[in-house]
């Protein structure tokens, strides 16, 4: 079994980032990994179980061609190239071309709406869109805000007034001299979700994402060249940088890449079990849809690691995982700002339902309003130091936003947005985020505790708790339950959920209202979205959250 970290203490003081001052993934890590001509970089596989494998050396070769269509077209480093498609093969052959040219990569989920684009494109004042057929549809619907755009491509058929990706590829050498690119230059533009107002803008350089994911892939994915690591993540979020390109391709790992639709628990499972995937890395709520199905009907020979990662794992579902495959699912911590700062690595015994401890190259800790680092068992905000070096992993800023990145910092310190506790012995308990956490009463009660509880009943496949405003306590905790198959919404079932969270944690934490859902909202990455159901429960009640 692979182990690149042996000994985590001597890890993090002997780390040392040792960035340098010119760095361009494609070219260092892509065209290294080529010099081995037969070396597998993926194992492509569809919903028919059609099968495409693709070594460095063709990612190489295409995405050098693709960068030659670009700048023949006119992009130059510095603009900003629209990155949106599904789980097809150019969307890694574009990341790596726009790497090359020097281009600004800036990736989204085709669920973005005609809307969602129209913003994104004049916002960034993008300079290429390179798609699938499906979004090129909505953007065609877009006339004002395209001023900007220089190149739009499309991938599978032709398309009116679209370059057409396979066509153009044909066309254009397999050579191409990469753009000597500063590690300080701009790389990444992801638009991320806030509480409120539009999406922010987080700009990365190549050191930031790039080259600082090497921390993600070599400690937290403990991957090796011989690895072949599935990232259930859709690409059109951080995740896929962190999980399905940067993280696994600095290591020299193969991609295990499924493109489907939507995700089913029963496929995947024949997938693991099929398939020589040695790796997976999935949001929390694949796993809790995993371990809904009986995994005694399944052996994994290949696999010998799981990673979890986009919010915490509840304990229940690690030990159910645990029992059912001997496997430990490891929970890892960051950000779209950051790359892994805190997870559970291979050589730290795993704490059910803690995140883990900081990262080799990261110096985190739990502090207070005024930057003090607070003592064990004191809640507060999750911080990364940033002097008197700043870490290469940390996002450069929120592009066109000063006020907005100033309010990220504090002193010494990074401020990631999220709650946490430290125990004595440094591992880190997430509390929520800084706007989720509920004030009862006095009490302050953070949802994932609620929820972890909640799900360990068996009526419960999935929960979300969020504040609700009441005249006496100020807030209470309510709770959105989905229920497993079998059971039924009844005042009785309510009683006896929030009786066992009573009896489980402290009793003040249980939920006063339970509202039984067929769904919960999600981010694309999974999370789950408690910001619109305490948004909808404040309206409803006539307040302002």
């Amino acid at each position: 079994m692979a182990q690149n970290m042996t000994d985590y203490q001597q890890e993090k003081e002997n780390f040392q980032w040792n960035v340098p001052e010119y760095f361009n993934f494609a070219e260092h890590i892509i065209d290294k990994w080529a010099e081995e001509p037969d070396k597998l970089a993926m194992l492509w596989v569809d919903e028919d179980d059609h099968e495409i494998r693709r070594t460095f050396k063709d990612f190489s070769q295409r995405s050098k061609q693709l960068a030659n269509i670009l700048t023949h077209k006119g992009i130059k480093a510095g603009d900003v190239v629209i990155l949106i498609m599904p789980r097809y093969i150019e969307w890694w052959e574009t990341f790596l071309a726009c790497l090359r040219v020097g281009a600004i990569v800036s990736p989204g989920t085709v669920q973005l709406t005609v809307k969602d684009l129209a913003y994104r494109i004049e916002t960034a004042a993008a300079a290429a869109i390179i798609t699938d057929q499906r979004t090129a549809e909505k953007i065609d619907e877009i006339k004002e805000e395209l001023s900007t755009v220089k190149v739009k491509m499309v991938v599978e058929n032709p398309r009116e007034g679209w370059l057409h990706y396979q066509t153009e590829l044909q066309q254009y050498p397999e050579d191409f001299k990469s753009i000597k690119t500063r590690s300080d230059e701009p790389a990444i533009l992801f638009f991320t979700s806030g509480t409120t107002g539009n999406p922010k803008m987080t700009l990365h350089t190549h050191s930031s994402y790039p080259y600082a994911h090497k921390v993600t892939g070599k400690y937290w994915l403990d991957l090796i060249p011989e690895d072949l690591h599935w990232n259930l993540s859709d690409t059109g979020w951080g995740k896929a940088a962190w999980s399905s390109l940067f993280g696994p391709w600095h290591m020299g790992a193969a991609l295990f890449v499924h493109h489907e639709t939507r995700f089913k628990t029963k496929r995947c499972l024949e997938i693991l079990q099929k398939y020589p995937i040695t790796t997976l890395c999935g949001a929390p709520t694949n796993y809790r849809m995993l371990v809904l199905e009986d995994l005694t009907q399944y052996k994994f020979p290949s696999l010998r690691s799981c990673t979890g990662a986009g919010e915490p794992l509840n304990p229940e579902v690690i030990n159910t995982w645990q029992e059912a495959t001997g496997i430990t699912i490891r929970d890892g911590y960051g950000q779209t700002e950051t790359v892994l700062v805190i997870g559970n690595f291979p050589c730290v015994p795993v704490r059910p339902g803690s995140m883990g401890k900081p990262a080799p190259g990261f110096e985190v800790e739990v502090i207070d309003d005024a930057g003090n680092i607070l003592p064990p068992g004191k809640e507060g905000d999750i911080a990364i130091k940033i002097r008197p070096e700043r870490p290469a992993g940390l996002f450069k800023e929120y592009w066109q936003e000063p006020e907005r990145t100033q309010n990220c910092f504090r002193g010494n310190w990074y401020i990631t947005g999220d709650r946490a506790v430290k125990d004595e012995d440094g591992y880190f308990w997430f509390v929520g985020r800084s706007d989720d956490v509920i004030l009862a009463a006095g009490y302050r009660i953070g949802p994932f505790e609620v929820e972890s509880t909640l799900i360990e009943h068996p009526a419960v496949a999935e929960s979300a708790v969020v504040s609700s405003p009441d005249e006496l306590r100020g807030e209470i905790v309510k709770a959105f339950v989905v229920l497993t198959e079998g059971y039924q919404p009844s005042p009785q079932l309510v009683k006896e959920l929030q009786d066992y969270v009573k009896s489980v944690t402290a009793p003040y934490k249980y939920p006063r209202e339970i509202e039984f859902v067929d769904s919960l909202p999600k981010t694309v990455s999974g999370k789950i979205r408690r910001v619109q159901l305490r948004e909808m429960e404040w309206a409803k009640k006539g307040k302002k959250s």
